[in-house]
C-alpha cells in the first residue's frame, strides 16, 4: 500500500521530505515531492507499485498540470470510469492507470466522482486554477 503526506501553510520541502520518510515502509518503490511556493501547498508519496507499474508515479498531473494527485488505494472499477471519461473526450497518458482516473474524474464530473467510485482509497487533489484542495478517504476509512 502507497502512503500520502502534505500540508498547506508554512513549512520547507525538508518538512515534507521527512513526512513521507516516515512512511517509508509503506511505499518502498518511490517517492515523489510537489510544493507550491505562492500557495504554500505541498504533497508527498511513498510508492509501492501495483497497478501501474512503470506510470504512476506521484503526485501525477493532468497534461495541462491544472489538477493534480497524490493517492493511496485501488479504484476496482477503473477501468468502467475510464471508458465513461473517454466516451465525453478526456485523452488518458496511460493505458490503465487507476490514479490518472482520479484526475480526469475530477476534472469532469467534479467533487460528485467520489460517489462514482468503488475500492479503497485515500487522496489529495490540487486543483490549482480554483485555488482547492479537496480531500477524500473511502467510506470504509482508507
Amino acid at each position: 500500500m502507497c502512503g500520502i503526506a502534505g500540508f498547506v501553510g508554512r513549512g520547507e520541502r525538508a518538512d515534507l521530505e521527512r513526512m513521507t520518510r516516515a512512511i517509508a515502509h509503506r511505499g518502498p518503490d518511490a517517492d515523489g515531492h510537489w510544493i507550491d511556493e505562492k500557495t504554500a501547498v505541498h504533497l508527498g508519496h511513498r510508492r509501492l507499485s501495483i497497478v501501474d507499474l512503470t506510470g504512476g508515479g506521484q503526485p501525477m498531473w493532468t497534461d495541462d498540470g491544472a489538477i493534480g494527485v497524490v493517492f493511496n488505494g485501488e479504484i476496482y472499477n477503473h477501468a468502467e470510469l475510464r471508458e465513461q471519461l473517454k466516451a465525453r473526450g478526456c485523452v488518458f497518458q496511460t493505458d490503465h492507470s487507476d490514479t490518472e482516473v482520479l484526475l480526469h474524474g475530477y476534472r469532469e464530473w467534479g467533487n460528485e466522482f467520489v460517489t462514482r467510485l468503488n475500492g479503497m482509497w485515500a487522496f489529495a487533489i490540487y486543483d490549482r486554477a480554483a485555488g482547492r484542495l479537496p480531500l477524500s478517504r473511502a467510506r470504509s476509512g482508507q
